[in-house]
């Protein structure tokens, strides 16, 4: 891996703790650490070809958005057919995370995971419901797991909050 020079410095230090939420995010974190909107831009795809940022994602707070229950649902699904059911189950609109673990026999047979939220418990479970008829998945064993409770949500740190430009290598 290479090492990061000032800017690139700067600008992970300015996307650490979040985007800004207007309309031109790139063209704010620019004006900033001084950099053009295209920079930053360019800086980041570069980053990301790099290996350095491994992707660029959101993280939703959905509780405040009223979504209050949510589930994992984890599957036993064959293993020559779980990459076409994920993609199924992954393109549902109410399905928001859907992925493929490897299992822990004997204790946990899972294979597919998959998140649904909902605004009560009902309407998760009847989400589920029509997951499983559109699925084919009234027969597969699985498991509902309800959140009780919600842990910090937050992306990538790469520094500290203040960053002294002589850690890093010049390019």
């Amino acid at each position: 891996m290479r090492i990061v020079n000032k800017k690139e410095a700067d600008l992970l230090a300015a996307i650490q703790g979040g985007f800004p939420l207007t309309s031109r995010p790139f063209q704010e974190i620019g004006r900033e650490i001084g950099l053009s909107e295209a920079d930053v831009i360019a800086s980041l795809a570069d980053l990301t070809q790099s290996g350095i940022i491994k992707r660029i994602g959101i993280i939703v707070r959905h509780r405040e958005l009223g979504f209050k229950a949510n589930a994992m649902v984890v599957w036993d699904i064959p293993d020559n057919m779980v990459t076409v059911i994920g993609r199924r189950v992954g393109e549902m609109d109410f399905v928001t995370l859907c992925y493929r673990r490897r299992r822990s026999l004997p204790r946990w047979p899972y294979n597919l995971y998959c998140m649904i939220h909902g605004r009560e418990r009902s309407e998760v479970l009847e989400n589920l419901a029509t997951l499983e008829s559109c699925c084919g998945l009234e027969e597969v064993s699985k498991q509902v797991l309800f959140s009780q409770r919600r842990f910090k949500q937050q992306g990538a740190g790469y520094f500290p909050k203040r960053v002294s430009s002589n850690q890093f290598a010049s390019k």
